[in-house]
């Protein structure tokens, strides 16, 4: 899971992302959560799949995400073409531009997107809160399916 969700509403999001993808009836997937400005190439080559999580900001992702994918790009290209993601945006009034941005980059790297994006603008509500760990439990398994 790399994230920028410094938002409550968007926190609570990534909770729920967590939360899914930690359910107990998966087994054999260890679930690690970094920050966008944290995570790095070496995390991203030993990860079998991602979570991405960001606010849309001005018609696009966060500045923090942007710089994740800046410092990992070049580094992980060939290493990890084929691997599953999902993405999570939250905007106040609008995520096409955000998704269409790292939809493209995950493109470049070769990632297969491995469930729709959760996109929502506005305060969390409870079908949102849903969607969130219906995308963390969706990748968790399918990674638990493919090394097994």
């Amino acid at each position: 899971m790399v994230h920028h969700t410094p938002s409550p509403t968007a926190h609570a999001l990534l909770e729920a992302v967590l939360g899914g993808a930690g359910d107990p009836s998966i087994e054999g997937v260890e679930v690690v959560s970094r920050p966008a400005l944290v995570a790095g190439a070496v995390e991203v080559m030993e990860a079998d799949g991602f979570v991405l999580a960001t606010p849309a900001n001005f018609g696009y992702m966060s500045g923090a995400l942007k710089h994740f994918f800046d410092s990992i790009y070049y580094p992980c290209l060939d290493a990890t073409t084929g691997r599953p993601y999902g993405l999570l945006v939250h905007g106040n009034d609008d995520t096409a531009g955000a998704v269409r941005a790292v939809t493209r980059i995950t493109t470049g790297l070769g990632w297969r997107l491995a469930h729709q994006p959760v996109e929502l603008v506005g305060p969390a509500v409870s079908d949102a809160l849903s969607a969130c760990g219906e995308l963390g439990a969706t990748l968790a398994a399918r990674l638990a399916f493919e090394a097994g």
